[in-house]
């Protein structure tokens, strides 16, 4: 096996620029598969990060006639609760509401939750402080499409619970900047106290959230969904983006294998003489097949050691200043970060080395084949049989 690896070695080295063309574009296809993938995985983490602190805590209580993606429900989805029942959990009451920045007229959630909450990372704790009629709390976002800035007042008008309009002014005491777009975009947050007396709906809640030391009981009239069902969504979407790049990657891997391929069939035609030597001298058929195999494996070897060279900097600096996201791609309805830190996981590393190794030892091995039915008096001959 030790012949094996110097003669195949020194043959690769002899190879020249056919070689190191070969390593250049595998170790491209390496490079840019554990960058993708690391990419994946740290939007993955971030967003999984970001939701739980800002939306989705450690589990949600839904009052079962509300149903999130049916607008048409929040009228009439919410029920009263009992406080000394629902240790752990945090309140939320949303209504719908319209707010009139500069006389237009947008259309908003408002939503109430308990200013002394610490489940959640929203300011909320900002609500007690002011002297405001109603003070709030918006996202970035939301003050940018609004035209708000902290201190403004704007009118905002509502349902009460017998679905009567009523209006006053709101007091915007702090904005905050998330990543999550359902907590930001066209979200108004006020103390569920107040919300409670201008609307009459005292101890009612359209959710609960559940808090990290919270112990999961069934509720009547609610329905409980845990912190992994409310992740899934986001980690299907993951999943899909991760199949797409494979698309990709693998392309840029197939054409490195296929270049190994072609180096592999030329390199055995033209080396008939050398195989029919290597079998006069007493090797086997086979130890010469495993001979050009371990020879185009080392190709991978090889495209690892440059694909370290430079991507080992690379990473580095990915992993330490994050890729800048597009202004708009918040727009996409799910939780993206400004900036996205790739991580680069062992696990990751480990698993693409031994893809493009165990790649290019098969398609190393495939044109190697035909030495095994090779006639050594014909190849000595320079000749197919």
């Amino acid at each position: 096996m030790k012949l094996a690896f110097q003669l195949a070695y020194k043959n690769l080295i002899g190879s020249g620029l056919r070689t190191w063309l070969n390593v250049g574009v595998l170790s491209f296809a390496f490079v840019i598969m554990i960058f993708y993938n690391g990419l994946i995985d740290g939007w993955d983490q971030q967003a999984k990060i970001d939701s739980i602190a800002w939306e989705y805590g450690h589990g949600q209580f839904l009052e079962e006639s509300y149903d999130p993606f049916d607008p048409f429900t929040l009228q009439d989805g919410h029920a009263e609760f009992e406080k000394n029942k629902i240790k752990g959990l945090s309140p939320i009451l949303i209504r719908q509401a319209t707010i009139y920045p500069d006389g237009r007229m947008l259309s908003v959630s408002l939503k109430g939750i308990d200013a002394q909450q610490k489940t959640l990372k929203l300011p909320t704790a900002t609500l007690e402080k002011s002297d405001a009629f109603i003070p709030a709390v918006i996202g970035k976002r939301m003050a940018e499409s609004a035209k708000l800035e902290e201190g403004d007042e704007v009118l905002l008008r509502w349902r009460d619970k017998n679905g009567t309009f009523d209006a006053a002014n709101i007091t915007i005491v702090d904005i905050f900047d998330c990543n999550v777009p359902n907590v930001d975009n066209g979200q108004v947050w006020v103390s569920i106290e107040k919300l409670w007396e201008i609307t009459g709906m005292t101890n009612h809640a359209t959710m609960l959230i559940a808090s990290e030391d919270y112990v999961h009981e069934e509720m009547k009239g609610w329905n409980y969904s845990s912190q992994e069902d409310l992740l899934k969504e986001l980690s299907d979407i993951i999943a899909m983006k991760k199949t797409s790049g494979s698309i990709m990657y693998g392309l840029l891997l197939a054409i490195a294998l296929l270049a190994i391929f072609d180096t592999q069939v030329l390199s055995i035609f033209r080396r008939q003489k050398e195989i029919g030597t290597y079998i006069a001298l007493g090797m086997t058929r086979w130890q010469v097949v495993g001979l050009f195999t371990v020879e185009g494996s080392m190709y991978s070897f090889l495209a690892t050691l440059v694909g370290s060279a430079y991507g080992i900097p690379f990473f580095y600096y990915m992993a330490t200043n994050g890729i800048t996201m597009a202004a708009n791609a918040d727009d996409m309805g799910i939780s993206i970060a400004d900036v996205i830190y790739p991580v680069f996981g062992i696990g990751l590393i480990v698993g693409s080395i031994i893809l493009v190794v165990i790649s290019a030892t098969i398609v190393s091995f495939l044109p190697a084949r035909k030495i095994a039915k090779m006639n050594p008096v014909d190849a000595l001959k320079g000749k197919l049989s």
